[in-house]
């Protein structure tokens, strides 16, 4: 879509869809002013993120800034993904606290071809300029690199809190070390960003990016952090080292098994940075959830579903789903729990009436309740029919479940002269012979 459309979209909704999940912006009104211009002139922001090439392997949280990249794309913006493979020789201070080793050019390369095919499970080949910033950092004269470090101090850069921290720790600071940001900034002149992304650790460089801009005459590129996102336990940030981490070129079904494990508070962060839902779209699903007209675990299915197809395709992403809840009926389903037999009339057998009979609920108005909230299942198969009646010609069994732990197997067959009231098999306690079943309350 060209940024003349952008897909229908209201200046309001284009900011709305580009801020979803942001940590901060800095600011908000400068990119609906650069939004308005660009609309106006008929062309595309410039859009640049960073990324040196220091290890070889992506997973979900490496993500957060692709996927926002992917919605500059979706309105039809120029993204430039860099690969920093000037700045990974010097190696970035954020967040150190002793100097980073410098990389290797041939590390440096061989990393940057690993992350140009891992990209593009994300980004549009189409619509992704792939740049190096070896290209113009190599090619500054020494009297131009001074001129560079002309234009910011050394106060102004040890008030930067790492370097700050290390002062006082009396822990060196290598003098390439303060050349990092602004070989960063000069990126942002070069390019002409009209915005860059980066994680909420690369605050203080991509500020150091808007004066140098103002510095060389340009107006200062807007700065849209994203924040680091939380590993499958929910606490850590997501990392490798932790193993709480999803990997994104791991097998489909490690990858649905893996997002099916996290907590439903953690879905909606999930959501949020992982997906390209509206904010409205992620908004209206939650109500459902929490009204009870949709059961979490559906919700969460479907976002394991929508992430595996992003990297795998559609074809396995179903695979992968049908192969979980196969693996997890299994795992969920007691060797051992109550029996009946249950005798169906012709005209069917309401399943509200039959789980208040056989003791799986309290009354039938809580058993509409569990089916019409996606917590009753017929061997695996969600029911959300408050209406529906089990109906058989012929005898089968079947495993009932109601939420995650109560279990019957039920023998159906067809109905003799004496109705549909469960049979007592001599299972445990918990059955309820039809002899002596009450009558449900409503």
């Amino acid at each position: 879509m060209s940024p003349m459309s952008s897909g229908g979209l209201t200046i309001d909704e284009q900011v709305a869809y580009l801020c979803k999940g942001a940590a901060e912006i800095i600011t908000e009104e400068e990119l609906r002013q650069k939004l308005l211009q660009a609309q106006s002139e008929g062309r595309p922001l410039q859009v640049k993120v960073g990324f040196d090439p220091t290890a070889p392997d992506l997973h979900l949280g490496h993500t957060v800034l692709l996927r926002k990249m992917k919605h500059f794309q979706d309105l039809g913006h120029r993204v430039i993904f860099l690969i920093g493979d000037f700045t990974g020789l010097i190696g970035d201070p954020s967040g150190r606290d002793r100097a980073r080793p410098p990389m290797t050019r041939e590390q440096i390369e061989a990393n940057a071809e690993t992350y140009k095919r891992q990209v593009f499970k994300i980004l549009d080949p189409e619509k992704t300029v792939i740049d190096f910033n070896s290209r113009w950092l190599s090619a500054l004269t020494a009297e131009e690199f001074i001129r560079l470090c002309a234009r910011y101090t050394v106060a102004r850069m040890l008030e930067r809190e790492h370097f700050s921290k290390r002062m006082a720790a009396q822990q060196p600071i290598s003098i390439h070390e303060l050349i990092y940001p602004l070989a960063q900034a000069y990126d942002s002149v070069f390019l002409r960003a009209d915005v860059e992304l980066g994680g909420t650790d690369q605050k203080f460089n991509l500020l150091v990016g808007r004066e140098i801009q103002r510095e060389y005459g340009q107006s200062p590129q807007v700065i849209l952090m994203m924040p680091l996102l939380e590993g499958l336990d929910g606490r850590e940030k997501m990392s490798k080292s932790l193993g709480n981490y999803v990997g994104i070129d791991e097998p489909p079904e490690e990858m649905y098994g893996k997002l099916m494990s996290v907590t439903d508070e953690l879905m909606w962060r999930y959501y949020e940075l992982l997906t390209d839902l509206t904010p409205a779209e992620i908004a209206g699903l939650r109500r459902r959830v929490e009204s009870g007209e949709k059961h979490p675990m559906e919700a969460k299915a479907e976002l394991a579903f929508r992430i595996v197809e992003d990297f795998h395709g559609r074809e396995a992403a179903e695979s992968a789903q049908e192969h979980f809840s196969r693996v997890f009926r299994e795992r969920e389903t007691p060797e051992e729990m109550p029996e009946f037999t249950v005798r169906v009339p012709s005209d069917g057998l309401n399943l509200a009436d039959l789980l208040a009979n056989i003791g799986l609920v309290s009354s039938k108005s809580e058993a509409r309740r569990f089916i019409k909230q996606g917590g009753v299942s017929l061997d695996g198969e969600r029911v959300t029919d408050p209406a529906a009646e089990l109906r058989t010609g012929e005898e089968q069994e079947k495993v009932l479940r109601v939420g995650r732990r109560r279990f019957s197997r039920l023998r159906l067959i067809p109905a003799d002269e004496r109705g549909g009231q469960p049979e007592d098999l001599g299972a445990s306690s918990a059955a309820v012979p039809s002899s002596s079943a009450p009558e449900p309350r409503d």
